[in-house]
């Protein structure tokens, strides 16, 4: 979840920045967005200035945050090929502990 008026949201995105070009090169991983409470031109303008090329979904009604969970921004959630939320971060998260959920992931029998 990410807005562009939350301070954690942008202290964490330079380390989203990094996963996403990391391991879209890699094809491991991907990484998605989901605009809370802001605008879509608010969010694009900040991604033209600070980078992210990532999808960024829209949800007006909030009704997806709810079915998450979400009490505020920032909240990240790492989700497994099968569809299993296998971490959340709230606050922010770093790219050290992205990483780190992934290798995890990776090491896991399929």
């Amino acid at each position: 979840m990410f807005a562009t008026w939350c301070v954690p949201c942008r202290a964490e995105h330079p380390d989203l920045v990094a996963f996403a070009a990391e391991h879209q090169a890699a094809g491991d991983a991907a990484l998605f967005g989901l605009v809370y409470a802001d605008t879509p031109d608010a969010v694009r303008q900040y991604r033209a200035q600070n980078g992210g090329s990532w999808p960024m979904l829209e949800d007006p009604d909030g009704r997806v945050a709810l079915n998450f969970g979400v009490s505020g921004v920032p909240e990240s959630f790492v989700i497994s090929p099968d569809g299993v939320v296998v971490a959340k971060y709230v606050g922010g998260v770093r790219l050290a502990q992205l990483d780190r959920v992934l290798t995890d992931l990776q090491a896991r029998p399929q």
